[in-house]
């Protein structure tokens, strides 16, 4: 006998009320719970390696000869209004201003503080000899930052965010959703059901976006290269966590030079200082300084433009002709090979365009574009226009040409102001890791963390404490080794290209199967973007040996973590799905399993969301006895940022129901927050679980009613199906009740069974609800004895004839990665008592 029951997912957890005033965001511990300690997804959602079970494949051929195929756990969502609210809707006016404060302190300050360190990193590869050379320098710095920060990242990038979310890995799970080219394992058909994947609607381009779609799909090794380049993306995400604290603060606290007689290492200490304490308050969350430093950033945007405004007055307003890009032209043309080097100072003016994107899940689209266009941008464009004008009749002051050209009784309101704004600025990239550490994480590409979740609000609002620190002993080790603001400028544009060029790439990928929009915007938007960033690139590695060298070799050591990680876990779901258990071993042990079915609820973590697990075996030869209920519970990761509370949870049967052993997936984003502890999340799955029974039943006797005129019982089982009015279709290839009216019993083969008599209808309805009544008491009387969690570890090691650098990296990088990471009983916070563990491992 097959999996029993109908595939389906429980909608809703009992009372939809009761169940919203559990889920509230509060200020603690919110990282993800997984199930035997590799929080992931897993790896290809197109097939698994292995079927279920012989017995589950026939029932589905069955399906798909005599009706619709409905695939496992089919979708019986409950719609609930408001179930996915935008968290930026229906605000007030005085919260709207607020936002708007916490936008400029939280998205904008990488962004605002560039012109501190621009235009002295671009002369230092291409001194001053001339008025014109400072117009083309200007003009380069003008359309660098109209092309990559507005046009591309305001108007274009934004609008690629998934529902919400920012970042590479949001751009991945986007097209995900859109084309099989996942890598992550344990994936179902159902998931596509999911509301929030909103596909899009098919449009004219619909016919090329399938052959590239197709194309896709079928090729694996275009597969793996789209996760490295997300791989590689996220690697400089983060290792531009680790230099723009560096190149903010060294920056801003540079300026002394201007104001007092100062010695580079004491610039050095004090940098070392601000860094700390910036490093320290990141705990207290976006939402809380945010606020406070929001009017801050106001105020610095503010002296920015009216300082820009002083100087184009009081010096040389001709610098305004740089809009006209003819000057760029003269400016290659006089200089050629150090203009060309001077590009890598150059792009540092549009440094944070990625941490606007990273960290849109902080707010709306909307937000962030009008704060831009109607502050950010026009403070910015006076503030390089100022410096210009300064430079026009300063040539040589060009080392802090910034601190040099505010008025003298300005100066130290504005270094104080500027050192403040450089400490913001340090905390928009921080926060842009945070959140793609949580992604891939959730996805499993990163080992899993200790993840806080900062805002009762905003879901998306994090901290990681482990990365933190991590980032500040980086930070420390890059000032102190490098302190010379060019260098460091250098390595700033190696790890801001490195994202760009990747998010370029992958939002590409997204027009075309997404946007579905013409092929000719497509290559135009790639080949002026890519083209530029290339340009932009080749400049920087030129100069690669004067120390930035380091931020590369950090980049390379986060890939390889995050790609040994995704690896060895892939590898091990699929050794566990090829050494899951049979069905028949089920059959041959009964339904006492081979042992003592002791009362209680066992509630097994696997990663498996089909067939039952080789750990499950282990646990039978290695107990004295089982829980008179078993329930394999799988928490995987779907790539959308949320999964609606109401369609969380998939139940189904696992052998006959004298077994009482239960399959639950639980399904989460990589934006959804986990905070049930043990007990919170036993009383949601017993819920869900009766609920489930609850509607079986009722499916049972939808079907018995109309069970006169079938020829055949199997064929009639598997043929039915139900169209519920919000369109979810629900099989109803279920046995009748009337074949387990003997719960003691298990017939393993029903042609040795006798034919007996049909009963009557009322006579099904009577026995029905009697063994409804009579599994629901059994459950009852199950949880009142007691849950108990069985975790199973399982590890893998590589086989004595596996070449040796597959033994370096499963039994040493991967084994390391994987004993250190964060595990599951941590985040359920289960107490030792109702906690069983068993290792196996397995070679690969």
């Amino acid at each position: 006998m097959t999996e029993e029951g109908s595939e389906r997912e429980n909608g809703g957890l009992g009372s939809m009320d009761s169940m919203e005033s559990r889920w509230v965001y509060q200020d603690e511990e919110g990282s993800e719970i997984d199930n035997d300690g590799d929080g992931r997804g897993g790896v290809d959602g197109d097939e698994s390696p292995q079927r279920d079970s012989e017995d589950e494949d026939n029932a589905e051929q069955r399906l798909i000869r005599t009706g619709p195929r409905i695939d496992s756990f089919d979708v019986e969502a409950l719609e609930v209004p408001g179930a996915q609210r935008n968290d930026f809707e229906d605000i007030s006016l005085g919260r709207r201003i607020i936002l708007a404060f916490q936008t400029l302190g939280v998205v904008f300050g990488d962004v605002g503080t560039s012109p501190l360190y621009t235009f002295s990193v671009m002369f230092s590869k291409a001194p001053v000899t001339g008025n014109e050379d400072v117009l083309g320098a200007l003009s380069l710095v003008l359309y660098t930052l109209l092309l990559i920060s507005l046009v591309k990242y305001v108007l274009i990038v934004l609008w690629a965010n998934d529902d919400g979310e920012g970042g590479t890995f949001a751009l991945y799970s986007l097209i995900c959703r859109h084309a099989k080219v996942s890598l992550l394992p344990n994936q179902l058909p159902s998931d596509a059901r999911i509301s929030s994947f909103r596909l899009k609607v098919p449009s004219a381009e619909l016919e090329r976006s399938l052959k590239i779609k197709e194309r896709l799909e079928a090729s694996l090794t275009l597969k793996r290269l789209l996760l490295m380049l997300v791989l590689a993306g996220t690697s400089m995400v983060i290792a531009d966590g680790v230099v723009t604290p560096a190149m903010s603060v060294i920056s801003a606290v540079g300026g002394l030079k201007v104001g007092v007689s100062i010695e580079q290492e004491h610039v050095v200490m004090i940098s070392v200082a601000f860094l700390i304490i910036l490093f320290s308050v990141q705990k207290y969350g976006t939402s809380k300084v945010g606020i406070v430093v929001g009017p801050a950033l106001f105020i610095w945007f503010c002296s920015l433009g009216g300082i820009g405004i002083y100087n184009l007055v009081k010096y040389d307003t001709s610098v305004l002709r740089a809009f006209n890009p003819i000057h760029i032209y003269y400016f290659f043309k006089r200089n050629s090979t150090k203009a060309w080097s001077s590009l890598g100072g150059c792009l540092l003016c549009a440094t944070g365009s990625e941490a606007m994107f990273a960290d849109l899940c902080y707010f709306s689209v909307r937000s962030v574009q009008l704060t831009f266009v109607l502050l950010v941008l026009p403070c910015l464009l006076l503030g390089y226009l100022g410096q210009a004008a300064y430079l026009m009749e300063n040539h040589a002051d060009t080392t802090q040409a910034f601190f040099s050209s505010i008025p003298t009784g300005a100066f130290w309101p504005v270094f104080l102001i500027a050192n403040v704004a450089a400490l913001i600025a340090s905390r928009a990239m921080t926060t842009a890791t945070f959140s793609c550490i949580k992604q891939s994480t959730a996805l499993g590409c990163f080992p899993r963390l200790k993840i806080i979740h900062t805002s009762r609000k905003f879901m998306g609002q994090i901290y990681i404490p482990v990365m933190n620190w991590f980032l500040l002993a980086l930070t420390l080790v890059l000032v102190c080794n490098i302190s010379s603001i060019y260098e460091i400028g250098n390595a700033y544009g190696i790890a801001e290209l490195g994202v760009m060029m990747m998010t370029t790439i992958l939002v590409t990928l997204v027009m075309i199967l997404i946007w579905q929009i013409n092929i000719i915007t497509v290559l135009c938007f790639a080949t002026i973007f890519l083209g530029l960033e290339l340009t932009f690139f080749s400049s920087i590695l030129w100069s690669v040996g004067d120390g930035s060298w380091i931020i590369l070799v950090f980049a390379i050591v986060i890939f390889l973590i995050m790609y040994i990680w995704n690896y060895g876990s892939k590898l091990k779901y699929e050794t566990e799905v090829k050494q899951k258990m049979s069905m028949d071993v089920l059959r041959e042990l009964g339904p006492e399993l081979g042992t003592v079915r002791a009362p209680g609820i066992g509630l097994l973590y696997n990663e498996l969301a089909k067939g039952v697990p080789a750990i499950f075996g282990h646990f039978l030869t290695t107990l004295p006895a089982v829980h008179s209920m078993i329930i394999f519970v799988c928490i995987k990761y779907v790539p959308v940022s949320v999964v609606p509370q109401s369609e969380r949870f998939l139940f189904r049967r696992v052998c006959a129901k004298s077994y009482h052993i239960f399959r639950c997936v639980a399904r989460y984003g990589y934006k959804d927050v986990r905070k049930e502890n043990h007990q919170t999340f036993e009383q949601l799955l017993i819920e869900s679980l009766e609920k489930f029974i609850r509607r079986e039943a009722q499916e049972r006797s939808l079907e018995s009613d109309g069970d006169e005129d079938s020829d055949s019982e199997e064929e009639h089982a598997f043929s039915r199906i139900l169209i519920a009015p919000n369109g979810s279709v629900y099989s109803l290839g279920v046995p009748l009740l009337t074949e387990f009216k003997d719960t003691s019993k298990f017939i393993s083969d029903a042609s040795t069974s006798e034919e007996k008599p049909e009963p009557s209808t009322d006579q099904n309805t009577v026995d029905a609800e009697q063994s409804l009544e009579k599994e629901l008491s059994f459950l009852r009387k199950a949880k009142e004895s007691g849950v108990v969690y069985l975790l199973g570890h399982g590890d893998i090691r590589a086989r004595k004839e596996s070449w040796f650098i597959k033994k370096l990296v499963i039994n040493y990088f991967y084994a390391f990665l994987r004993k250190n990471s964060r595990r599951g009983t941590a985040n359920l916070s289960v107490p030792h008592s109702h906690l069983i563990q068993v290792g196996m491992t397995y070679m690969v």
